[in-house]
Parts: structure tokens; sequence; C-alpha cells
């Protein structure tokens, strides 16, 4: 059955009026989201329709965020009665199989909610790179120097408190941007952090040191490893499928330490953002991470981010 276009298409959908008229950034880890000027040219939806999608980072203070269009707003709470009117029309099943059915999606949510409290076995094929430290390094005074060794296939094997994600990196095409990971990675910087955006449909986006502090929590989104790293955006790297693993940024030549992992294809990001892994192992994990933010980019309310317990380097070959 065809689905729906979700409010992430519409949003596309808007975005396709203004091409042309302005660049933006559409994941944002580092700055106030830049938004066009005014143009009077320009109808009152189309005004109303662009916005920047997501949420600012690297500079405490300075995140903002802007609501979708109402007219999305409506369209997916029509979409939601169409659901549920469908639902009313639908045949009920036996009283028998409805309490089974109950049961088979209680022991999927247990599943799917339980929290994994350490990192997993390093899958077999696969050879563990040394840490280069014994205890997390969470800042830095420069880029890292190149360390990827000739002939290596290197992997990322990100443990998170919902399950274990394999990650092929590609140091071929991006050897800077998988060394920078691969240096932070090897000084358990990651470790501890949280994914503290994640969208439904969207993306789940972690790498803020200050989010393993839960006491920080108003700044996360907004740290970084105490450097910056030019852009390595290759054509042919393109966001045409979920899984894919990303530098954030909050514009040309500002990568650091935060990233994000897509849930679909997203080819609005083609062009802007340092694309420089896949994800081999774990893609069932994904929908298991918990949603922090919803499409308008607001908090959901009591939602606990999920945690990443540690991410190893491994190579295979």
């Amino acid at each position: 059955m065809t689905p729906h276009p979700g409010p992430l298409e519409q949003f596309c959908e808007f975005r396709a009026l203004w091409k042309g008229n302005s660049e933006r950034s559409i994941l944002s880890c580092g700055a106030v989201p830049v938004r066009p000027a005014r143009s009077n040219s320009l109808a009152p939806l189309k005004q109303k329709a662009l916005r920047s999608f997501v949420q600012c980072s690297t500079l405490p203070g300075m995140k903002k965020a802007a609501l979708l269009p109402r007219a999305l707003v409506l369209s997916g709470l029509l979409l939601l009665a169409s659901c549920q009117k469908k639902a009313e029309d639908t045949t009920t099943k036996t009283d028998d199989t409805t309490q089974q059915e109950t049961k088979t999606d209680t022991a999927k949510d247990t599943a799917q909610t339980a929290e994994v409290k350490a990192p997993g076995a390093v899958p077999a094929g696969y050879t563990l790179v040394p840490a280069l430290s014994d205890k997390p390094v969470r800042t830095f005074k420069s880029e890292p120097a190149m360390a990827l060794q000739d002939g290596k296939d290197y992997y990322a094997l990100i443990d998170t408190s919902k399950g274990q994600v394999l990650v092929d990196l590609f140091e071929q095409e991006t050897p800077v941007t998988v060394n920078n990971f691969v240096t932070l990675a090897r000084n358990h910087f990651y470790d501890g952090t949280r994914f503290h955006r994640v969208i439904e449909g969207f993306m789940a986006q972690g790498g803020d040191p200050g989010s393993a502090d839960e006491a920080k929590k108003d700044t996360w989104g907004t740290g970084g490893p105490g450097y910056q790293f030019p852009d390595e955006i290759r054509s042919k790297l393109t966001f045409d499928s979920g899984g894919l693993l990303a530098m954030a940024n909050s514009g040309p030549n500002t990568n650091g330490s935060q990233f994000f992992i897509t849930f679909q294809p997203t080819d609005f990001l083609n062009g802007k953002y340092n694309l420089f892994g896949k994800v081999t192992k774990g893609e069932d994990i994904l929908p298991k991470f918990t949603r922090t933010m919803d499409q308008s980019n607001a908090p959901i309310p009591g939602a606990v981010p999920d945690k990443v317990l540690s991410v190893r380097i491994l190579t295979k070959g």
C-alpha cells in the first residue's frame, strides 16, 4: 500500500517553492538558523511556508526553532481524522483475536523500550582499533592529524541504550571527516552523550559533549570539540536512503563533533553536509530511538533521550 506523504514530504514541496530565491540551513548544529530576506514578490503562503526546520547548536544561548506552516499542521490533523474514520469503519475482530493482538503489541512495545545497559560484543570478523585514552576526552585545541592507515576498511560500532548499530565509514571518499570521527571515538569523546534531537521521519542527532551532563540540558545541541574543520562534500554521495551518517553543521566549513543518522531519504540535504558512512547492521534499532522533538522542532514532553554507551572503531580486512 502506498503511504500517505507525511509532513516532511510536504515540507520539501513547500521548500521547492523557494528554490532559487534563497539558501538556508536545513540541519543546524552550530548557529542561528539561516532565514532568507523577505521579498515583496513572494506570496504570503510562501512566506509562511519557509521556516528553519532544525535547531541551532554550537553557539550557547542561540538555539531557535520555527514552527511548520499552519497549513501543514492542519493537513496532518485531517489525515489523522481520516485514519480514525477508516479505523471506525473497519469490521472488528473477535474478542479472543483482539486480546491476542494486544498481548503481541505489548510484547513488541516492551522489547522496543527495553534499555540496554552495557556495550555489546564486537561482531565476528572485525578487529577493534585500540583506544587513545582511558577516559573521555571532550576538549581539543585543534583538528586531529591524519591517522588513518592505508588499506584499512573502517567501521564505527555505536552502542546505544536501545541497541548496537554498525556503520561502514567512507574513508576513501571522505578521509578527513572519517579521521575526525575515528579520533574522537578513540578518545571516548562520544561515550555517555545522548541523541538530544530525534525527529520522526527525519533523523537522530547526537555528538554534543555537553549532552553527557543532565545538568546542562538547556545547552544541549550547542557543543563541539573545540575546533571546526572544512566541508568534505562529494557529489556522488547523496542522502538517498535511511541509515546514512553525516556531520551536522551551522553552515559551510563548521563541522565539529555533532552528527546525525537519517531515517529515510532526505535529498534536500544533498550538497550541504559531510556524508561519511552508512549503517550496515542495526537498521532495526533506529525506529526504537526515542523521538525527542516533533516535526515542528518542538520538544516532546516527557521524552527521555537515548544514550550513546560507546563508539568503538573497527577495521575489516
